[in-house]
């Protein structure tokens, strides 16, 4: 009997191991190898961008946010993080974070948590490895939270315009702000 709870123990501490690897940050990249983050563009929008969703000028890289996704980014394919294919505010910032070892990272950050990578050496030559792709919900969460006050702004461009163009009844747009407002505000 005590052989039978030692190996479940064992596989059960095997599964957790697992699943615990299978979620950590990508090891290439650590936080504590870190020799510098530059930020060469914290507010870039793309032809994706959707003001009526979150407008790009409300939304800032800064170093805080490149380390926090390098802490808890998770590497996905082209299909995953595809534009078509997910949601995108069509913003973006734009930093070099360079490692001790040489090498330069290049990362592209949205607010939704996607993010997109290029390595390169030291003289800005692009290494062998190929771009990569990540999400990071951890950061879409933290970051959303953080730009709740440009998402009302949208909202309200957004619901005033619908209102003008008589695609809702009037007043309904200010009924509509207070509900989208009061279900984001919720903890």
């Amino acid at each position: 009997m005590t052989r039978t709870k030692n190996s479940i123990t064992v596989a059960a501490l095997a599964v957790a191991a697992t699943a615990f690897s299978v979620h950590a940050a990508d090891g290439r990249y650590p936080v504590t190898y870190v020799q510098k983050v530059e930020i060469t563009h914290p507010s870039h929008r793309s032809a994706w961008e959707n003001k009526d969703f979150l407008d790009c000028n409300d939304v800032v890289l800064t170093e805080e946010d490149v380390f926090y996704a390098l802490r808890h980014m998770r590497r996905i394919s082209w299909k995953s993080y595809d534009p078509e294919n997910t949601d995108t505010t069509g913003c973006e910032g734009k930093t070099l974070v360079t490692f001790k070892n040489g090498k330069i990272l290049a990362m592209g950050i949205e607010p939704t948590g996607r993010i997109s990578t290029g390595e390169f050496d030291a003289k800005m030559k692009p290494t062998a490895s190929p771009p990569s792709f990540y999400e990071c919900d951890p950061c879409r969460q933290r970051k959303m939270a953080l730009l709740k006050d440009a998402l009302h702004r949208a909202d309200e461009r957004r619901l005033k315009r619908l209102e003008a163009e008589g695609r809702i009844p009037p007043g309904e747009a200010e009924v509509r702000l207070k509900r989208s407002k009061a279900e984001r505000d919720k903890p």
